[in-house]
């Protein structure tokens, strides 16, 4: 078999990938016309139909399935080598980074910052997502790392990596001030909590039924900050990552109790070729000991 026309591989690629050739259209700015013709030249070439049609979708036959994994290796190395070039250069480097949205805002700015050289020489872009929607983005080459409050998902494929940056124990605030001690006062008013779908509100659910604790779930939010801001206006006890008690207590909120049952946990993940990097380089050299020991100042005036 002599050469294969790598275009005509390239929009099969894309359409396998988009799920339909309307979308890999929009994607690479080329008719569905023109993408339909090119594949079927490539399918003529390998004397095999790449697609079959299942209801109104297309659906890969298995020489289509057998073709993308090769095609898909190749592609994603082309852009991890376009990657690695972009950060040798000398100009300004894009960093694009994913933060989970049930992690507390103060303390992924603090991480992010330390990657930040003083000579501008990085433009430092975040997106603001749920976990699993940020390791999607991930793997397609869309973001070059992630903050999350969990890793093990990272463990499913082999080419992201992951490093555990600390982790910090966890507070019960609120307006209200309650008979009982800590943690039976939890009882006595409405919880604000992260969502049962995040690493914290699983650990939160697990702990309440360990110590035989009847609570009221008021709310539950994937957002942090929403959260917090939900507390401030006296809603509920809500909780926050202990180190932040000096912040908190200043807006007229009583401490209720801490524990260290209950772990915020800071994971860093990034593709393989992500090490070239020179933020990440810089985010896996830091230590941030101080950080989550509560002796950073300006998360603590944050």
């Amino acid at each position: 078999m002599s050469h294969l026309n790598y275009n005509h591989l390239y929009y099969f690629w894309m359409v396998h990938k988009q799920g339909s050739v309307t979308k890999a259209a929009e994607t690479l700015c080329l008719t569905p016309q023109t993408i339909t013709g090119q594949i079927r030249t490539l399918e003529e070439r390998l004397k095999g139909s790449l697609f079959k049609r299942v209801g109104r979708n297309l659906a890969p036959t298995e020489l289509g399935e057998l073709v993308f994994r090769y095609a898909d290796k190749m592609f994603s190395l082309s852009y991890e080598m376009l990657d690695v070039l972009n950060y040798r250069k000398d100009e300004s480097i894009l960093f694009e980074v994913g933060i989970a949205d049930a992690l507390s805002k103060a303390l992924a700015s603090r991480v992010l910052m330390s990657v930040i050289p003083a000579n501008s020489s990085m433009h430092l872009a975040c997106y603001e997502a749920t976990h699993e929607s940020l390791m999607a983005r991930l793997r397609e080459h869309k973001l070059d790392m992630i903050l999350s409050d969990c890793a093990g998902e990272s463990l499913k494929y082999p080419e992201i990596l992951s490093k555990k940056l600390g982790e910090c124990g966890i507070a019960f605030f609120s307006a209200q001030e309650f008979k009982s001690g800590f943690p039976e006062c939890l009882e006595e008013g409405p919880l604000l909590i992260p969502s049962r779908r995040t690493s914290l509100g699983q650990q939160l659910y697990r702990w309440f039924d360990e110590k035989r604790l009847n609570v009221t779930i008021l709310g539950e939010f994937d957002d942090a900050a929403m959260m917090k801001a939900f507390g401030y206006f006296r809603k509920g006890i809500f909780v926050a990552p202990s180190i932040y008690q000096q912040d908190i207590l200043e807006h007229n909120i009583r401490l209720l109790g801490e524990t260290m049952e209950i772990k915020e946990e800071y994971h860093v993940m990034f593709a393989e070729r992500m090490i070239q990097h020179p933020a990440v380089q810089r985010l896996l050299e830091t230590d941030f000991g101080e950080l989550f020991a509560g002796r950073d100042l300006q998360v603590q005036q944050f």
